[in-house]
């Protein structure tokens, strides 16, 4: 479904690979669009344990909290995966399955090719990996786990902790390469929205959402709303999200026709069966209109519950059985972070 929702979803499929490909100068790398299967993260038990150091060594100097400066050793890489913690935080301790957030400065060992920063005014900021997930580069998404947040961390990854026996030719790494990361770990984030959620009117679909698995959506047997619905049903803390940011959420959809009067909904998607939220730039027309209307405003913690009038969604467009054309769509959206 998320390539489905290509005009609405526009997946950074390689979850924090996808940015380990952004450069200095801020221009967006062609893996932002490459689909996680052609990405080919390596399956979790092909992953080589990880050691604290193995001979030689990269250098890591700088501040955590700004770019780092990587200096690569002589010789070749020991074919070992590294995570070793440069500085240790005072935060709390990343455990498998957490959400956490990080930035990195990347290298190739061969040759010292820059694979770029998430600091700086165009960097990217903030990523969202989730801790030991087979789904996501292994050189982030294993090396997080069990560092405590406000750690910086060196990561060397041999192709089995990053981009597999294939390489990726998009972002120029070979079959044999080794990359060279510096993490900072930022905060562990909750995976969705907490606190009493509000009541919704009768007329409006009814969402129950307060586990960590796809929403319940119960469409009411009556005619959609001709305007789009943004109600938020949980007030977050967090600040608002401006038009331009990256937002991570969590989100379940179901078209509201072909569900009319339905206690529970057929989704058409939902993050939580991807195994990770959703990450996308709003407000800049990379999403259908409802969304970037409804979601810039928000605030990071919010729920929201969108009804979206088809010539804000797909319009003419039937997107198969559980989506035809001229559909209103029904999502509950919880805006995890924005940067």
């Amino acid at each position: 479904m998320r390539r489905r929702l290509a005009a609405l979803l526009i997946v950074p499929a390689l979850a924090l690979t996808a940015t380990a490909c952004g450069s200095d100068d801020g221009k967006k790398d062609a893996t932002d669009k490459a689909d996680s299967s052609s990405s080919a993260s390596p399956k979790a038990a092909e992953v080589p344990k990880a050691v604290d150091t193995a001979a030689p060594m990269p250098k890591v100097t700088g501040d955590v909290g700004k770019k780092a400066s990587i200096t690569l050793p002589k010789g070749d890489p020991s074919g070992k995966f590294v995570v070793h913690t440069v500085s240790e935080g005072s935060g709390a301790q990343v455990k498998k399955n957490d959400l956490v957030s990080m930035n990195f400065t990347g290298k190739l060992w061969k040759g010292g090719k820059d694979l770029g920063t998430t600091y700086g005014a165009k960097g990217g900021g903030d990523q969202m990996v989730t801790a030991g997930s087979a789904g996501q580069l292994p050189a982030f998404a294993q090396a997080v786990v069990g560092q405590k947040e406000g750690s910086r961390v060196l990561v060397v990854a041999p192709p089995a902790a990053g981009f597999g026996s294939q390489g990726n030719s998009q972002v120029g790494v070979s079959a044999t390469d080794t990359l060279v990361f510096a993490l900072d770990i930022g905060k562990v984030i909750p995976k969705k929205a907490e606190g009493t959620q509000a009541a919704i009117p009768s007329n409006l679909p009814q969402i129950k959402a307060d586990k960590e698995e796809p929403a319940t959506i119960s469409v009411p047997k009556n005619d959609p709303p001709k305007k789009l619905v943004d109600q938020v049903l949980i007030n977050g803390k967090g600040a608002e999200v401006k038009s331009g940011q990256t937002v991570t959420m969590q989100y379940s959809g179901a078209a509201w026709k072909p569900n009319e009067g339905k206690a529970k909904a057929e989704l058409f998607d939902s993050s939580w069966k991807a195994g990770q939220p959703f990450s996308t730039a709003i407000g800049q027309g990379q999403v259908i209109k409802g969304w970037d209307t409804g979601i810039v405003g928000k605030h990071v913690g919010d729920r929201v519950l969108l009804v979206i009038p088809a010539d804000q969604a797909y319009g003419k467009e039937a997107k198969g059985a559980t989506l035809p054309a001229n559909s209103t769509l029904v999502f509950v959206v919880d805006i995890l972070a924005a940067h």
